[in-house]
């Protein structure tokens, strides 16, 4: 009997990343969940396995440049890694914003995604059909006010998925950037906005259904699940009620 393939999952602890993990083992694949916290990825571990799927935990910062490494060292062989670790702090004016938060969010986002994809692009060619994703966001296409630095960062992810695909091409890996807009998640605006509950909640007021953790998810399953040939290089997933990033239809 084959062994199942393997697909790595960053930033697994909570909302898409967890949701992708979840989805991904489902469809048979032998998922590593990694993110900062451990218990969190480990409850998500287990929960899985005895779902009757396989998972297992690796606790990792990916801008930890030295620990990336060391965890790649344990795949010879990779079918599908899924950069998902990011993050938006703050939403204040490119005027005040604070340079620090702007840092943190490109050392996430975009540096964290370099890292690892770095690290295991050999495990991915040495696989004969390996998938590169990126979760970008709908704010790397396009601006909106307040969201300077998330844009910004974003913009860079974006355009590391398209540089890195005109580079890789010819080997038996497929980069698919996955940009979705409004989605509510149990943490996204509550770390955006350091805890602020209320200010969190203001984001989503109105709205009819914004996407969730789980419709994003379905979304990478479907583009990962693609014949091998057949390359989703960019799918933008907004909801209904959202026609751009500046553009929300809210009934109250």
């Amino acid at each position: 009997m084959a062994a199942s393939p393997i697909a790595v999952v960053t930033g697994a602890s909570s909302g898409i990343g967890a949701a992708t993990a979840r989805r991904l083992a489902a469809s048979g694949y032998r998922v590593v969940l990694t993110a900062r916290r451990k218990d969190r990825i480990e409850a998500l571990a287990a929960e899985i396995t005895e779902a009757g799927h396989q998972a297992t935990a690796y606790p990792l910062d990916v801008t930890d440049r030295a620990a990336v490494d060391e965890f790649a060292t344990a795949f010879r062989s990779l079918a599908v890694l899924v950069n998902n670790a990011g993050g938006a702090l703050g939403a204040d004016p490119v005027a005040t914003g604070d340079p620090q938060d702007w840092r943190r969010m490109y050392e996430t986002n975009v540096i964290g995604t370099l890292n690892v994809t770095q690290a295991l692009l050999p495990a991915l060619t040495a696989s004969g059909d390996g998938t590169v994703v990126i979760l970008s966001s709908t704010a790397g296409l396009s601006t909106y006010e307040g969201g300077g630095g998330y844009v910004a960062a974003k913009h860079g992810e974006h355009v590391l998925a398209e540089t890195l695909r005109l580079e890789i091409v010819g080997t038996p890996v497929r980069v698919i950037e996955i940009a979705p807009g409004m989605v509510k998640t149990e943490e996204f605006s509550t770390t955006r906005f350091r805890g602020d509950a209320e200010k969190a909640a203001k984001v989503y007021a109105g709205v009819d259904a914004p996407l969730t953790a789980e419709d994003v998810a379905d979304t990478i399953d479907w583009a990962v699940g693609r014949p091998s040939h057949v390359n989703i290089d960019l799918l933008v997933v907004r909801p209904r009620a959202q026609a751009s990033n500046s553009k929300v239809h809210r009934t109250a």
